[in-house]
């Protein structure tokens, strides 16, 4: 009877044992996390390949068409005002509006945007077409913003142990979007003219509509009572934020700025501003899969995104003459450290949301990632609005030191934080260890003599 019952013991405690774990490989996905990987990263490709293809092209169509510079900022910049305040709305709602509904219903209206995006060149010059810019590129931003958060969220709720590994994986479809979208937007736009560029992405987008339908598996959940402002009320919440505002201000900044000071300090078409413009997304993708390798690299990443920003141009007071194949590095410099940077971020959100009390599920997944939206589409409203006024004023030399500078400040912010966090540490170990000690002793001391 003993050897009849053995097995189904040993059955039983194989699913927490070391041998069981050999036979059957802990990280192996099953069915329901393949098709939402499949998904999610068809989102994340098919959507920011749709946003990076205005670089190269569309500054030099909108100046073409009556809008200065500091308008083309406001142009990119409002798409990110959008997304913040939608980002914000739908967070707190995603259990009520559902996760799946709002990522398909995301994708169909920024796939319509960018078809639409495609027509305006036929408006009339001045702010007929400067108008409809605002008005199609804000909607464009509420369907990215809705398809990317619910994609987090869904995320982190199907792989929760495993948060910052997958997010790693499906930046790599993100940043082949980022690298395809300009070459492809500027062969395009000189290939074909201003239309087709944005009805062939545009089409692209609106077939991951049904594809998603199929493959996206649902999720439910319970509404919970937290807000974002006691998320807030963690001042380590509040520094990941800050770094968060730091990356995508400077990545708003370059969108706007570099594909004209490309072309009118080194000469070059709108198709190799393209390829120049790889740069960045290329370095991007190819140290996303290795990020699980680093843990706390924001002040080293800081400090690397001030070093690109500062020789972009390169900085005037460095007095370094403006080479195209500097620019390329630093490009790739900045990469870099976006990547390191990005993510281990939203689980870093994550664990300072679950740190204040917040109840694990998504309903917190979804504030955490409308307020990791949020804080990203206002560094890309503050980039190229700000960068695009200092260029005019200035330089885009002096707009890039500036970015740099706000790379460095988070730096010294998150360092500063890690040593006050540290020393308190110590002295928590101190005041513990020796406290007792003294207690002790002083115990003894007062014991009268026998």
């Amino acid at each position: 009877m003993d050897q009849h019952a053995d097995p189904p013991t040993r059955d039983n405690n194989t699913d927490n044992n070391t041998t069981a774990e050999s036979t059957d490989p802990p990280h192996r996905f099953t069915r329901k996390e393949i098709l939402t990987l499949i998904s999610v990263a068809s989102v994340n490709f098919g959507s920011m390949i749709c946003y990076s293809i205005l670089g190269p092209f569309f500054p030099t169509e909108a100046v073409k068409k009556g809008a200065s510079q500091t308008v083309v900022g406001l142009i990119f910049g409002c798409y990110a005002v959008s997304n913040l305040i939608s980002s914000l709305i739908l967070g707190k709602y995603i259990v009520q509006i559902g996760a799946k509904f709002m990522l398909i219903a995301g994708l169909f209206v920024s796939s319509c945007c960018t078809i639409i995006f495609g027509f305006l060149d036929r408006a009339p010059a001045g702010p007929i077409f400067i108008s409809l810019c605002f008005v199609v590129r804000s909607l464009d931003a509420v369907g990215f913003g809705a398809a990317t958060m619910s994609a987090f969220a869904i995320t982190a709720q199907i792989f929760p142990n495993n948060v910052a590994t997958v997010l790693g994986i499906l930046e790599i479809f993100a940043g082949l979007g980022l690298i395809l979208g300009p070459p492809l937007g500027g062969w395009l736009y000189q290939t074909f003219g201003y239309n087709v560029p944005f009805l062939s992405l545009g089409c692209l987008l609106l077939i991951m509509v049904p594809f998603n339908i199929y493959v996206l598996p649902s999720i439910e959940a319970v509404p919970s009572k937290d807000s974002f402002f006691r998320l807030l009320t963690h001042v380590k919440t509040i520094l990941v934020c800050y770094v968060v505002f730091t990356l995508s201000a400077g990545v708003g900044f370059l969108d706007a700025t570099l594909s004209l000071f490309a072309i009118n300090r080194f000469g070059l078409s709108n198709g190799y501003v393209g390829l120049i413009m790889l740069g960045l997304p290329l370095v991007y993708i190819l140290a996303s899969p290795l990020i699980g390798y680093f843990t706390d690299k924001y002040p080293v990443c800081g400090i690397a995104a001030t070093i690109g920003f500062c020789l972009l141009g390169p900085a005037p007071f460095l007095h370094i003459q403006s080479q195209l194949w500097l620019l390329v590095v630093m490009l790739g410099l900045i990469g870099l450290s976006l990547a390191i940077s990005v993510i281990p971020i939203f689980p870093e959100l994550i664990s300072c949301a679950h740190e204040i009390g917040f109840e694990e599920g998504l309903s917190t997944l979804g504030m955490v990632s409308g307020l990791y939206e949020a804080v990203w589409c206002t560094g890309t409203f503050y980039g190229p609005i700000v960068g695009g006024i200092i260029v005019q004023q200035l330089s885009f030399e002096w707009a890039a030191v500036v970015q740099g500078a706000l790379a460095f400040l988070g730096a010294f912010l998150i360092f500063m934080y890690s040593l006050c966090q540290r020393t308190k540490r110590q002295s928590i170990h101190f005041v513990s260890h020796y406290g007792n000690a003294f207690y002790v002793t002083s115990s003894e001391a007062e014991m009268p003599l026998r």
